[in-house]
């Protein structure tokens, strides 16, 4: 039988869904590996395998596609593990990446800055200049590229990035300084800006090439090591890596553009949440969701707007404005560190505060009983009892409770003078106050209104706090997957390939030359091409292209994504049509349009999408009484929990794997699954769906 694999490599936990051709799902997880990404998918796979009385070699063998996505490459990043990386610019330009772009959260406050991506000391000036015509107005002076080549040789670098002023309009130098590094150092990897981001602005264009380049190495090394212990193992089918495009490519391809793999990961969990809402919601409802995705180290929240995942063309890593942009378009997803393996601590001024730092997999929370001693979102939910030592990972993992006891009460209760619940439950409410906060910069700022949007929890701590954050929201309904512990790797399943390719050519609307724009549109349509045919392969069920264009009114600093009605400009009709698809979408994103006045277009797109063939969603087996009615079979415990409403109380503890579709649980209760915990809070109702996955109810 043909099966189909997806892995998640998260900070603390790899995912691994396992799904055959009818669409049943079997869902593994194994703690994190640093060393090497095989062992978490090793450890998921046998957790499955044992289910199915096979073993791990024998579903490699039978998987026709291997999916996989990962957090490594944030996570080098962040942990400043990347490549030793050279800048090349223009002479004159050497501060583009200490300067960045204008912009402060507070402007009230001093605001440390993180230094340059890449220090000054490795940013090399080549004696080269073209204008914003494309006219060479500086020769390129290979001496000076030939010396920074040396420079940056006996400086050590790993990497080398390539940033010239206005090689969006002429490449010619750009393309010359690449032959010169493969000439004399053959084999260092190297990124050139206008291949990778051509846009106009040079801040965003050298940080992604900066950061493309940094990754090269890590990635390469990392994929190979995967893709060959996988090979050993037994799989012979196709490999492919998620991106930040919400697709998958082959792993050559996100080896030479790695950036693209920054949030490959938590890009998947909005595919997943389309799914699911397309069949559990209506039409309206499944249209607008807000998809929060808790795992052990971070939370993770996007947006489905208008039936379609959303996307952005600013991805900051470190913080808006004062951390490096990647400047690539990816869907939609803000990071904050309010994970599971979120620490709790309380500062010099006596305030609690919950994470950024992370217990991670390795040593973990003090309740998984790996060497971990510091209090965590996890050890509060043992403390308070809403998950079940005895049953984490379906049973494969026992928990120390004693421990979490422990850990909660030195760090937190005993320096704020609580009770050792109140202390727990604390920690949850900073958790969630941090949460909320990151869902109204998503949401309220850009003019949505959490109140109106259904939201889809998913990870494995997506059921202990969503109630109180969705409560905090104002929103009144929550759907929880029974896949939300795995919801990005399930999303990997019903994942397209996608890739998009785009052309830096400006033009105005008042008078556009035709022919210029669609040789831009052209250009990125061959390389579009390109991308189908390489999956000639892969069991497809269909493909397209959309066409879009980067625009904006007369002297506005920033550009809105527009749809084109058509992959050519053939006359005035096509124009017409660009500048009242602009009108509208600015209409949309700001509640104002100018009806009359002139477009300019900066970059041209195509994006490419690869109809993968996916496993249907199949429901539960759910139980039916002899009458052929739902039966809601009791509680299978009642064991105390605490709540902040009523304090320490009696809840009933249902299996989700024995629940019938239409049962309602009425809160307090707990639903505990192999994977994550329903917490049923005061004030709830959890009805399980036709497909097995529960729907929450949330009062005011």
């Amino acid at each position: 039988m043909a099966l189909r694999i997806s892995v998640d490599t998260g900070g603390t936990f790899t995912d691994v869904v396992v799904a055959d051709e009818e669409g049943n799902l079997r869902i593994g997880k194994g703690l994190t590996s640093t060393k090497r990404a095989f062992e978490g998918i090793l450890a998921g796979l046998a957790q499955v395998a044992d289910e199915l009385g096979s073993t791990p070699a024998a579903l490699l063998a039978d998987a026709e596609v291997f999916t996989y996505g990962t957090t490594r490459a944030t996570n080098a990043i962040v942990e400043h593990k990347t490549a030793k990386t050279a800048f090349f610019t223009t002479e004159g330009f050497p501060d583009i990446l200490l300067l960045r772009e204008g912009g402060k959260l507070d402007p009230f406050k001093q605001i440390p800055y993180q230094p340059p991506y890449v220090p000054r000391r490795l940013t090399y000036e080549l004696h080269e200049r073209i204008d914003s015509e494309g006219e060479v107005y500086i020769p390129l002076d290979e001496a000076s590229v030939i010396d920074a080549i040396d420079r940056a040789r006996l400086a050590g670098v790993e990497a080398i990035a390539v940033c010239l002023i206005w090689s969006i309009v002429n490449a010619a130098h750009e393309l010359r300084v690449g032959e010169l590094i493969a000439k004399h150092l053959p084999g260092l990897p190297f990124t050139l800006s206008h291949q990778l981001n051509p846009v106009i602005r040079e801040y965003r264009r050298s940080s992604s090439a900066a950061i493309d380049a940094s990754l090269k190495p890590l990635m390469q090394d990392y994929l190979q090591t995967m893709e060959r212990d996988l090979r050993e193992a037994g799989f012979a089918g196709h490999l492919f890596i998620t991106t930040s495009f919400g697709g998958a490519w082959r792993p050559e391809e996100v080896v030479e553009r790695p950036i693209y793999s920054i949030g490959s990961g938590p890009s998947m969990a909005p595919v997943a949440a389309l799914t699911y809402g397309k069949l559990e919601l209506s039409e309206a409802e499944a249209s607008e969701l807000l998809v929060c995705d808790t795992g052990g180290t971070t939370f993770d929240v996007g947006l489905v707007t208008g039936g379609e995942v959303g996307f952005a063309n600013e991805t900051w890593i470190g913080g808006r404005w004062v951390g490096h942009i990647t400047g690539v378009r990816s869907v939609d997803v803000k990071s904050i560190g309010a994970g599971g393996g979120s620490i709790a601590w309380v500062d010099a001024g006596g305030l609690l505060r919950v994470g950024p730092e992370s217990a991670g997999s390795d040593p973990g929370p003090a309740c998984y009983g790996r060497g971990g001693t510091r209090a965590t979102v996890t050890d509060a939910a043992v403390v308070l009892g809403y998950v079940d030592p005895t049953y984490f990972l379906g049973g494969r993992m026992t928990l120390d409770a004693a421990a979490a006891r422990t850990a909660v009460g030195r760090d937190v209760a005993e320096p704020l003078k609580m009770s050792l619940e109140e202390a727990a439950a604390a920690i949850l409410v900073i958790a969630n106050e941090n949460i909320v906060g990151a869902i109204r910069e998503l949401t309220i700022a850009r003019g949505i209104d959490p109140r109106e949007v259904t939201l889809v929890a998913g990870g494995g701590a997506a059921g202990l706090n969503i109630a109180p954050i969705a409560r905090e929201l104002g929103s009144k309904r929550v759907l929880i997957p029974a896949t939300a512990g795995a919801l990005s790797a399930c999303g990997a399943l019903y994942a397209d390939f996608v890739s998009e390719f785009s052309t830096s050519t400006y033009a105005e609307t008042r008078n556009l030359d035709a022919e210029a724009v669609n040789g831009a549109l052209a250009a990125a349509e061959a390389r579009a091409d390109r991308f189908l045919c390489s999956l000639g392969d892969v069991d497809l069920t269909g493909s397209r292209k959309d066409f879009f264009v980067e625009a904006r009114y007369r002297s506005q600093v920033w550009e809105l994504d527009v749809p084109l009605a058509r992959p050519r400009i053939t006359g005035p009709a096509d124009v017409t049509a660009l500048e009242e698809a602009f009108h509208q979408v600015h209409q949309k994103v700001f509640a104002v349009h100018e009806p009359g006045q002139y477009v300019e277009c900066l970059v041209w797109k195509t994006r490419a999408t690869a109809v993968a063939k996916k496993p249907p969603v199949r429901a539960r087996a759910a139980l039916v009484a002899g009458d052929g009615s739902a039966s809601t079979p009791p509680p299978i415990a009642i064991e105390p929990a605490y709540f902040r409403e009523t304090g320490s109380v009696p809840t009933p503890r249902y299996d989700g794997e024995l629940l019938p579709a239409g049962s309602v649980i009425a809160g307090p209760a707990v639903i505990r699954e192999k994977t994550t915990t329903v917490v049923v809070y005061p004030g709830t109702t959890a009805t399980v769906t036709s497909l097995g996955n529960y729907s929450l109810e949330i009062q005011a």
